[in-house]
């Protein structure tokens, strides 16, 4: 079995892990869940972390054929457009972001054509296989902090997205609209059974107490045997009675109604208005 290189970028903005996955025998690689950087406060986007991401794949000379989303992102604005324009990559994601676009759309204006399941090039069913170069890539299935998420299992290595964290932080949130404690816990059941020694990598990083240094790395086993939420034989009752408690004191993320709306249109921005400016909505009172 082929294993990929992997390269990590950290956002210290929004704490988000983005990664460039290699081939080293053929130099294919995938992008997962970049982000766009967005000055809330100015309404002003840059494309700096992509650019940067875009530097490494032309000084390595990898060809990017994939951008993949592990769900539609609430914390951050995805470059997964700006990427694929520049690149000529696919855009994939799961299947059940059909279900995350019905519930939004209508909130921010989004068209039925914008927010369409053709806004993506691949939308990856549980347990479908497809290649990058010569490393087997298998999608999973991991809801519960959306509705949408799923896991690439990319040789050795899993990109778990918003399911597990670093040990020593835990698990995601699991309050988002089609979200569910429950479903969440089974899902890193699934991540869990795989070998002990599968690296994982998360999608943020919140630099706990007692930690110094921003991690993203580690394995099946570690979590299985540390991990504070799920670790150490912890039931399924114990983690809902904890995860919805935790929950509810969680407030919104600060970027999450421009990053909805953008992320499931599949990263591009809403058709600017007569004068040529691109709006986006703030609806009042309709979250949470």
């Amino acid at each position: 079995m082929a294993n990929p290189d992997v390269q990590a970028f950290f956002d210290e903005v929004t704490n988000t892990i983005s990664y460039i996955v290699s081939d080293p025998a053929t130099k294919k690689a995938a992008i997962i869940d970049p982000v766009l950087d967005f000055d809330l406060a100015a309404a002003r986007t840059s494309t700096e972390s992509a650019s940067e991401m875009l530097g490494v794949v032309a000084e390595q000379g990898l060809t990017v054929d994939w951008i993949l989303e592990t769900h539609a992102h609430a914390d951050h604005l995805t470059s997964a457009k700006v990427l694929a324009e520049k690149t000529g990559a696919k855009i994939g994601i799961g299947t059940d972001i059909t279900e995350v676009q019905t519930k939004f759309a209508p909130l921010f204006g989004v068209e039925s054509e914008e927010a369409a399941a053709d806004v993506f090039d691949k939308l990856f069913v549980d347990g479908e296989t497809f290649q990058i170069g010569s490393l087997d890539v298998r999608v999973l299935h991991t809801p519960g902090h959306t509705p949408a998420c799923i896991s690439y299992q990319i040789g050795d290595a899993i990109f778990v997205g918003d399911t597990l964290f670093m040990p020593d932080f835990g698990t995601a949130r699991s309050d988002f609209p089609g979200g569910d404690a429950r479903t969440l816990y089974r899902s890193i059941q699934k991540i869990l059974s795989l070998a002990e020694e599968t690296r994982v990598f998360v999608g943020h990083d919140y630099l706990p107490k007692g930690r110094e240094t921003y991690q993203w790395e580690t394995t099946v086993g570690e979590q299985k045997r540390s991990n504070i939420h799920v670790g150490a034989g912890k039931t399924e009752e114990q983690f809902v009675s904890m995860r919805e408690t935790r929950d509810k004191t969680l407030g919104a993320p600060k970027l999450i109604l421009p990053s909805l709306q953008v992320n499931i249109r599949g990263g591009s921005m809403p058709e600017a208005d007569d004068d040529g400016t691109v709006y986006l909505r703030l609806p009042i009172n309709k979250m949470g």
